[in-house]
């Protein structure tokens, strides 16, 4: 809870520096023609929420990948999730362009869904399985997966959409374009009610079953979250990798693997981390701006492979 009350009023403070952080002018609004404020209402504001809700999502749905696989290296972007996420809303733009937003994310929800489903089958094939042997299945399948996306998406003409769908890049948020990521906050609110049941699964399938838990059903749950929620910040504004992988490890080392005390504060986290990557990301070659997926790719990768290194080390 401490933890916690600390970081409230640091997202607070990045999102306030989100809002003013930017190349069009707010000293407009003073001046009454309506211009700064129009600015704020129209982009800053949609902007920031969208970073807030896609980092809370994207940090659950990792931290419930890890739970169902119960391997502390996958999140979507290690496990062929996202990948196939961005399947599906490529089937739909080229069979179903007219279809709704809402529609393309319910394609892609169900291909996110498959792929992640298509990677849990695969480890219960794999006897006596490594730590790191998890990861390396799960982006083999992500790799396969991604080119067979590519090689249509080279067919079709439509790289460039693919390569949005994949970026991470929030610059083209407006009011009326971010809010299907609502549904990812939702799917959060319904993680923590079902927090404890998933800890359980955690622990293990006759572990589950011992203290009278449908343990397929909480399984279907989860999956059904991590797609929806990957799906949903892959239509509206491109994955941003690693984000679900590193915010649990980070938590968990800090406060423990109870989700009911700690799913909270892993959202809280991820909506604070994508902020600050935001951020750096509009500062550091201004007035242009790198992608967040671009930044967190970076960051990501790094303490992704410490996290790899010290568990080898602490193993060996």
């Amino acid at each position: 809870m401490k933890s916690l009350l600390i970081a409230v009023p640091v997202i607070l403070l990045l999102a306030v520096v989100s809002v003013l952080t930017g190349v069009g002018s707010l000293a407009s609004g003073l001046d009454g023609d309506g211009r700064g404020w129009l600015l704020i209402v129209e982009s800053r504001v949609p902007r920031t929420l969208a970073l807030m809700l896609a980092g809370t999502g994207l940090a659950v749905a990792g931290t419930i990948m890890q739970m169902l696989a119960r391997n502390r290296f996958v999140e979507p972007s290690t496990a062929g999730t996202a990948e196939s996420a961005a399947l599906g809303m490529l089937v739909t733009m080229i069979f179903a362009p007219t279809l709704p937003v809402a529609g393309k994310m319910a394609v892609a929800a169900l291909t996110a869904l498959a792929g992640t489903a298509l990677f849990l089958k695969i480890l219960r094939q794999i006897p006596l399985r490594s730590v790191l042997m998890v990861p390396l299945v799960g982006i083999m399948l992500g790799g396969v997966i991604s080119a067979v996306t590519t090689f249509i998406a080279y067919r079709y003409d439509m790289m460039q959409s693919m390569g949005a769908w994949m970026s991470g890049d929030f610059s083209g948020v407006l009011r009326g374009r971010y809010e299907l990521l609502w549904i990812a906050f939702a799917l959060t609110l319904i993680a923590y009610v079902t927090a404890a049941r998933f800890t359980v699964i955690g622990m293990g399938e006759d572990i589950a079953r011992n203290v009278g838990l449908d343990y397929n059903k909480v399984v279907t749950l989860g999956l059904c979250i991590v797609s929806m929620v990957t799906a949903t910040v892959v239509a509206t504004v491109g994955m941003v990798p690693f984000l679900g992988l590193i915010v649990p490890n980070v938590i968990s080392l800090v406060v423990g693997d109870n989700l009911r005390r700690t799913l909270p504060l892993i959202a809280a986290t991820g909506a604070g981390l994508v902020l600050a990557c935001d951020i750096v990301g509009r500062m550091i070659i201004a007035p242009y701006e790198i992608p967040v997926g671009t930044v967190m790719g970076v960051i990501g990768s790094v303490v992704f492979l410490y996290l790899l290194l010290s568990r080898r080390a602490h193993a060996g």
